[in-house]
């Protein structure tokens, strides 16, 4: 979940001045061995200390922070690992450890957290987490789940973007942590780095060891930075780990960092550096300045743990290196490429249209091999729609039956929250939680039973049309699949064709449609996410405008004949000559309605030289450039070139009477907060878009056959993430 940064009513500036003037003072250096790193703390700030192996050869040698931290990274594991401070005797020897789930003593899995209230958890290598432990009312032993992200979770003030405090209304203990390099936690940040996800492996065990824990069994909740999380630490499979729920997640982190290889610097690149902010030695402007406050009210451990903030991986940079996809660097941080590996019972949910993570979770689905225990939840909508009531009822389920091991109920005092909940949380009145046949089962086997029984893929179609309301988070219609993707979906295509037409074949005869090519400035804007016309309320201030005359070409079918449900991928394949050798590209489908509105449904990008295929994933259901430096290759000159620009997922019912388009333009104009600043070409060019029977340029959709659309065309606006406006040819 996007933070925002929150104002705290203190001393910021003295604080930090407290902090930076002891920074220099003498201390013990201590030196620590941790997972493929060393890390020292207590030298000297700027000293030049020397990392030794047993055989007293140089490995890494580095100046200490100004707060006297340094980490040495990339280690082989094993013993006799020292440092030498520059005019100074060795310290050590430590051990590294190999990167292994499980540490090679369990022994601090016996420490005690606190009950209630803020504290500190440690980890294998030493290094102290902050956390907040929420208790709920009555007495334990309580059911537990712990929230896990770079934000200020910890925060003693109230968890910065967390969801805590609904599940301790409904009966959950909640440990909020801290990741390490963040906030009050000590260590240095890396962007879910080996080091961070065995934290979290540490964190579950030794929570699930506490005295007051339910079953000595723990689960993991969170939205956004807190559900992606939980993708990371279950790979790890700690043994104390009961099920995940990730919400609002990502596939890969290329498909928001860089869509179709162009870097996303709306969203994505803005929140990489506020990681780096927020990973600084207590910065008074970034999330973390609640540290500060602890610091300036006597917290020692808080204090002590900035020493090696400095020493965080600049992500920005990172960021910059990696501009194409190297499978040594990305794969690990790509949750697509390794949740096969997760046993745990999951429940995730995601929406088409989210605005942060973006529209690529749904590929997770059928790589979910590890476990027969999953549920998937998708719909339109914005990055809180993973908390709609429908989804929250399921949410719910799925943590007393696997998580509390009890029959799911939910109290009258809850339910009765429901409507100040979303009221708050979105700025939409009047949602109330829908009947849940699940909680009316008369005990905990029939409702495990009852919920075993579901299938394994639910789709909630047209989110914000469920209701007498336009826009609130009420799905119009459901359905639910075995798996995913759908047995006997259809790879339908529409060719591009004269006169501006998608039809059911390649065109007859040849012809082209050319646009002007000029970088296109966002044409969104919002303030605030919740309240009147915010982007998570009913009905956003969208200003989805019309392309320039001349920087866009659309394609329109004829009306359809009947209902045509899509669910899934897709791709705009088009033959192009352009004027530069390289231009960047965007794709938009809409649906253009018979009383003359036109809905946005979904995007696709790509960047012309990065048009290779993976050969691995190359169907028309799901494309997948490769985007690796290898594979770049310039348009060639005068002729023309078949690209394919892969659209990210749908879930869409498009009428019968409906029209569907497809525009092709230079990115930006149709997302909320997504867009591209660093587009090519840098000027101005010209695309030819062309057409035949022998070069068919055609969009293909996923569309599932037989599948039944009970409600009527829905409001417009009204569909959640999806805006509508008057259609112009």
């Amino acid at each position: 979940m996007k933070i925002s940064i929150r104002p705290y009513v203190v001393a910021l500036a003295t604080a930090l001045a407290l902090l930076c003037a002891t920074a220099g003072a003498a201390s013990a250096l201590t030196v620590r061995g941790s997972v493929q790193q060393v890390y020292v703390v207590g030298a000297h700030g700027h000293q030049r200390i020397a990392l030794l192996d047993r055989r007293g050869h140089v490995v890494q040698s580095r100046r200490a922070g100004s707060l006297g931290g340094v980490v040495y990274r990339g280690l082989k594991p094993g013993p006799g690992y020292r440092v030498r401070p520059a005019g100074g005797r060795a310290r050590g020897p430590v051990r590294v450890m190999p990167n292994r789930s499980a540490p090679p003593n369990t022994g601090f899995y016996g420490q005690r957290i606190p009950t209630s209230g803020y504290g500190y958890l440690t980890v294998r290598d030493g290094i102290k987490l902050a956390i907040d432990v929420h208790l709920p009312s009555g007495p334990g032993p309580y059911p537990t789940l712990i929230e896990y992200a770079g934000y200020g979770y910890a925060n003693p003030a109230g968890p910065n973007s967390g969801i805590s405090q609904i599940a301790t209304l409904l009966g959950f203990a909640v440990v909020d942590v801290n990741m390490r390099g963040t906030g009050c936690s000590g260590g240095a940040f890396n962007y879910f780095d080996t080091l961070q996800n065995l934290d979290g492996y540490d964190i579950v065990e030794t929570v699930a060891h506490q005295p007051w824990v339910l079953h000595h069994k723990v689960g993991m909740m969170g939205i956004s930075y807190g559900g992606i999380s939980q993708l990371f630490v279950a790979k790890t499979d700690p043994p104390d780990l009961a099920a995940i729920t990730p919400l609002s997640v990502i596939d890969n982190s290329a498909t928001t960092l860089y869509p179709g290889g162009i870097l996303n610097t709306g969203f994505a690149l803005p929140w990489t550096k506020e990681r780096d902010q927020d990973a600084l030695a207590n910065s008074p402007t970034s999330d973390q300045a609640w540290a500060l406050k602890q610091i300036h009210d006597g917290d020692a451990t808080c204090k002590a743990n900035q020493a090696l903030h400095q020493e965080a991986v600049n992500l920005v940079k990172q960021v910059r290196a990696n501009s194409h996809y190297v499978p040594s660097v990305a794969d690990p941080l790509s949750p697509i490429t390794f949740v096969h590996k997760i046993k745990v019972p999951t429940y995730m949910a995601c929406q088409f249209t989210d605005e942060q993570t973006g529209g690529h979770c749904t590929d997770l689905a059928e790589h979910f091999t590890g476990t027969r225990h999953k549920w998937f939840t998708f719909t339109n909508g914005v990055h809180t729609d993973s908390l709609d009531p429908a989804t929250f009822n399921r949410w719910y389920d799925f943590l007393q039956l696997y998580v509390a091991r009890r029959n799911p109920t939910v109290s009258a005092s809850a339910q009765a929250l429901a409507p100040t909940l979303y009221a708050t949380a979105l700025g939409v009145n009047g949602v109330t939680l829908p009947n849940d046949p699940i909680q009316h089962e008369p005990s905990y086997a029939a409702a495990l039973a009852a919920f075993q029984g579901l299938p394994s893929i639910r789709v909630l179609f047209d989110n914000g049309a469920g209701s007498a309301n336009p826009g609130s988070p009420v799905p119009g219609f459901e359905h639910s699949f075995s798996r995913f993707p759908v047995p006997g979906t259809q790879a339908r295509s529409w060719y591009l064709g004269p006169s501006s037409t998608l039809a059911g074949g390649p065109p007859a005869k040849s012809g082209q449609a050319s646009f002007k090519w000029r970088k296109a400035v966002p044409a969104t804007d919002f303030s605030g996410n919740t309240g009147a016309g915010g982007l998570w309320a009913a009905t956003p201030n969208y200003h989805w405008l019309q392309n320039p005359a001349g920087t866009s070409v659309s394609f329109v079918s004829a009306p359809l004949k009947s209902n045509t449900v899509v669910f899934g991928g897709g791709a705009v394949q088009l033959w192009i000559q352009a004027s530069t050798p390289d231009v960047d590209l965007q794709a938009t489908i809409s649906e253009v309605r018979p009383d003359g509105k036109e809905t946005f449904v979904q995007n696709g990008w790509l960047r012309a030289s990065e048009r290779k295929l993976d050969p691995r994933q190359s169907t028309l259901l799901a494309p997948a450039p490769t985007f690796r430096a290898r594979d770049v290759r310039p348009l060639p000159k005068g002729r023309k070139t078949l690209v394919t620009v892969p659209l990210y997922y749908e879930g869409h019912a498009y009428r019968a009477g409906s029209r569907i388009r497809v525009t092709i333009s230079a990115p930006n104009g149709t997302q909320p907060i997504w867009s591209f600043a660093e587009t090519v070409p840098h000027g101005h060019g010209t695309v030819q878009v062309a057409f035949s029977r022998k070069t068919p340029s055609r969009l293909v959709l996923p569309v599932i056959p037989g599948v039944g659309v009970p409600t009527p065309l829905p409001p417009c606006p009204g569909l959640r993430g999806e805006p509508c406006r008057t259609y112009v040819p």
